[in-house]
């Protein structure tokens, strides 16, 4: 989280002039792909762009860009009035806030005063204006008053435009990452410490989440944008499972996949642990997939493609009698509830997308076979010779009774 001021006000996590160029090149690229306006609702997107940072995303908010004139923020009137306390590159008259009548009606929509708001601004002429189909929080129902309330419009998908604009990133967002990275280890540290035999996977949820939100003194952290994930014996042939009140067992793998965060950015790891000894199997998988791993990142550097990494990777699962269907990696940067990826670019065979520095990543290697998997995975950086690990520990399977690795 940012730092506070006594009145309320955040410090802004970036320079008025990161803002600026971040504002410039989103128009620059609308503008190359013949859009008048954008409607941006992640709410990365519109903490990336203004340095808004609330947990009202639940409700309907954008931020409305037109590539000519001013942007305006738009949210709930209880939102919108506190909105000046984060956003420090929008005037207070730029902030506009639709009233709580609106919330939760069968009959009107946040969108109808949204897009009465918009027209009333100068902008109900016609317009070719992008929307984002992919985030997770622009609803049918705001897509369709819009489109009712300003049917001069031509509406289309932009494909993630601000998020590719955010692939790339400035030097304070990669200090944010490394930052992120060291909160992360104290975190899968505290998973480590918390999964003893028997104990309620709950209990080790809560040491988890109370390590990311304390950082290490003084790095502050940030709730991630994901909970941490357990998948456990059989359990672990699939990723995304999250905890129960199931006691911890031993003799199976436990899937540990959790993330640390500062300013928003996030640095996500996955390792696998066991209380006493793994399977012949299990042991094998689990060479065989940091092998695979070491040999993805040895190929990582400016100018390889995605295509390439993922086919290092997959060349050492071939040679031991092993696949993997999902990808290997995606971008990573800002994150808010429910994902921490950037939709963008994603490592795997036939993605041709160029590497460059200051680029970032989570790599996961995940193996889910039917009644058993293994992930390890690596948040990094793109160098111009190679890549940076944001976290800093061992990939192998780790014994939680003896703390060591097998």
């Amino acid at each position: 989280m940012s730092r506070q001021n006594i009145d309320g006000t955040r410090e802004a996590p970036f320079s008025v002039q990161e803002f600026e160029s971040r504002r410039q090149r989103v128009r620059d690229l609308a503008v190359e792909k013949g859009f008048d306006a954008l409607l941006i609702a992640d709410p990365a997107n519109i903490y990336y762009l203004t340095g808004y940072d609330a947990w009202s995303f639940y409700t309907p908010q954008l931020l409305f860009f037109p590539v000519d004139g001013d942007l305006y923020f738009i949210a709930r009137e209880m939102d919108a009035n506190g909105a000046h306390r984060t956003i420090s590159q929008v005037p207070r008259d730029r902030i506009l806030g639709y009233p709580e009548t609106y919330i939760h009606q069968a009959e009107i929509h946040p969108g109808d005063w949204i897009a009465l708001s918009i027209r009333d601004l100068g902008y109900g002429r016609p317009l070719r204006v992008g929307y984002e189909g992919d985030a997770a929080f622009f609803t049918v129902r705001t897509y369709r008053a819009l489109a009712a309330g300003l049917p001069e419009w031509d509406l289309q998908e932009d494909h993630n435009l601000v998020n590719w604009v955010r692939v790339t990133k400035s030097e304070t967002e990669i200090d944010y990452m490394r930052k992120a990275g060291r909160i992360c280890e104290i975190s899968m540290n505290a998973a480590f410490d918390g999964l003893r035999l028997d104990r309620p996977q709950n209990q080790v949820a809560a040491d988890v989440m109370a390590a990311q939100a304390r950082g290490d003194g003084t790095v502050d952290g940030d709730y991630a944008s994901i909970v941490p994930m357990f998948p456990t014996g059989a359990g672990a042939d699939t990723p995304h499972l999250t905890w129960a009140d199931t006691p911890t067992p031993a003799g199976v793998p436990i899937s540990i996949e959790l993330a640390g965060a500062h300013r928003r950015y996030h640095a996500p790891l996955a390792r696998t642990a066991i209380i006493g000894d793994p399977e012949p199997e299990l042991a094998r998988l689990g060479d065989v997939t940091v092998e695979a791993l070491q040999a993805a990142l040895d190929v990582v550097r400016e100018g390889t493609t995605s295509n390439d990494v993922a086919e290092a990777f997959t060349a050492v699962l071939r040679r031991n009698g092993y696949s993997k269907n999902s990808r290997l990696g995606y971008s990573i940067g800002v994150g808010y509830p429910p994902d921490w990826g950037e939709r963008t670019v994603s490592i795997r065979e036939g993605d041709s997308t160029v590497l460059h520095t200051n680029m970032t990543f989570h790599l996961i290697a995940g193996m889910w076979l039917t009644g058993m998997g293994y992930e390890v995975s690596e948040s990094i950086r793109v160098t111009e010779n190679g890549c940076e690990t944001f976290s800093n520990i061992p990939r192998g399977l780790i014994s939680l009774d003896s703390r060591r690795y097998l």
